[in-house]
């Protein structure tokens, strides 16, 4: 890691809320890449000393302190701004990297067309199974992580079709984020990068795979996976998609009903809140105050019909081969 000078040819922004323990892991993982890579981590006011302790054992890094908790979209905002290079990578906390990490991806740009604004690398889960390639997206913007839970030996860089990168590893091209805008700060967290996706794809931005890992997601480090919270903030950014797309006043409009009428309430049955359905009506409203978004003719999975968009959202899906 260096600090900012002309040369940086990569900006990896390290949204951070507590977790000192994997924030450690990551940081110090970074510390291989090499020259022409700038570290920005954005502490989102920590419950704990994790701001602190990043300053004292990573002084080489860029910090910047939220003065309040902003969400994990506005904190990578935050770390965009403050950077320059020509490559922006969105690194969550507990994400550990491999030590070509940089190098992969700056590889991945140099060797893809002008045209493409966004690099989705492999993560791997802890047991070694794939955590992520990307994300696809049906007809009713819906989103889907690549290959989850999949073993390394069945995934295909091209298919099914690469939407754009998932939020824990998201490399961008910072022209098209200049063009297309940065993340919606609208949504907290879960679903921001599926609507940056959505942005890019519809402004003629194209998306790759590159089928190497780059790092290991350690997983659950902000929310509380499978929590209240993530329930709420998952619908939120679903009901705030679903509203500023126009999905309900288009051709997928009984998909799009079926499969929420269906996630809903199974969530109901199994966790015995509404929080998933809450969060859908909130996000709702909440995009009632944003201009209409179009969505793009590329990227979008047309052979996601309603039962199979079910079938993805089940654990198991990937790792019994996309069927």
């Amino acid at each position: 890691m260096e600090a900012p000078n002309d040369d940086t040819a990569i900006d990896v922004v390290v949204p951070v809320h507590g977790g000192w323990a994997y924030v450690s892991q990551c940081l110090q993982s970074l510390r291989s890449q090499g020259d022409g890579v700038r570290v920005i981590v954005v502490d989102d006011k920590s419950p704990d000393d994790t701001a602190d302790r990043v300053a004292a054992s990573f002084p080489e890094v860029t910090l910047i302190r939220n003065e309040d908790n902003r969400g994990f979209a506005a904190s990578c905002n935050v770390g965009i701004r403050a950077g320059s290079a020509p490559i922006v990578v969105l690194l969550n906390s507990d994400v550990e990297a491999e030590p070509d990490f940089a190098a992969s991806i700056r590889g991945a740009f140099a060797d893809c067309p002008d045209d493409v604004g966004s690099v989705s690398p492999i993560l791997l889960r802890p047991d070694g199974l794939v955590d992520s390639f990307g994300i696809v997206a049906d007809p009713s913007a819906a989103g889907y992580v690549r290959y989850h839970g999949a073993s390394l030996d069945i995934v295909d860089a091209s298919s099914p079709v690469v939407l754009g990168p998932y939020g824990a590893a998201a490399a961008y091209r910072r022209s098209a984020l200049d063009e297309a805008g940065l993340l919606d700060e609208n949504i907290f967290m879960y679903g921001e990068e599926l609507e940056l996706a959505l942005r890019l794809r519809a402004a003629g931005w194209g998306a790759i795979g590159l089928a190497r890992v780059v790092g290991t997601h350690l997983g659950g480090a902000s929310a509380g996976k499978g929590s209240r919270r993530q329930r709420y903030l998952s619908g939120f950014g679903r009901g705030y998609i679903l509203h500023a797309y126009g999905i309900l006043r288009s051709r997928a409009a009984a998909h799009a009903l079926v499969t929420e009428a269906v996630v809903t309430v199974l969530r109901l049955v199994r966790f015995g809140d509404v929080a998933s359905l809450r969060g859908r009506w909130d996000g709702w409203r909440k995009a009632r105050g944003v201009t209409r978004r179009r969505m793009p003719q590329d990227g979008i999975d047309t052979g996601i019909g309603t039962l199979k968009a079910l079938r993805m959202r089940s654990a198991r899906y990937w790792h019994d081969g996309g069927r």
